[in-house]
């Protein structure tokens, strides 16, 4: 019995040494991860997608005080790194309930629905809707906008608006 189980061994061992992977160098793997990460962030446009911005210590308590950071544009030096801003809104009041966040404007949105300002939107709310409620994954999250002149537009999810 002592035998078999010292063949066995010898042959698991050698199957897995003999794999055939060799080890390489380096390897260039282009631009570093982006996208959704843990915390609040604010979402600004540059030319090459939209950016997540740390909102640094400042708590998020609802979702119309995330909107009003963005409003104020990107943080300081953010502009000279190419962070910029697209989001045009009349009044608004954003209500979250699980998965779905609703922004209701008070006039006309200039946006079509698949530009960067949108996105910067999108992104920033389901960010915000995802710290203030936890158990809901950002991914996840369904952003409508409704504007009180013209149709509604999404529901939305960030990832539609990311990597464009």
């Amino acid at each position: 019995m002592r035998g078999r189980f010292t063949g066995l061994a010898v042959a698991l061992g050698i199957s897995l040494t003999g794999c055939g992977v060799q080890p390489t160098g380096v390897v260039g793997a282009g631009e570093p991860a982006s996208g959704l990460t843990h915390g609040a962030r604010l979402y600004f446009a540059t030319a090459g997608g939209l950016r997540a911005v740390p909102v640094g210590d400042r708590e998020i308590k609802n979702l119309a005080a995330v909107v009003k950071l963005l409003l104020a544009g990107p943080p300081p030096g953010g502009r000279a790194d190419g962070l910029t801003s697209f989001v045009e809104l009349p009044g608004f009041t954003a209500t979250g309930k699980g998965a779905h966040v609703t922004l209701r404007l008070y006039g006309a949105y200039p946006g079509t629905g698949r530009d960067q300002g949108t996105g910067q939107l999108v992104c920033t709310l389901a960010r915000a809707q995802s710290v203030l409620a936890p158990e809901v994954r950002t991914d996840d999250v369904e952003v409508t906008l409704l504007p009180s002149e013209g149709a509604a537009l999404g529901p939305y999810r960030c990832a539609e608006f990311l990597n464009r």
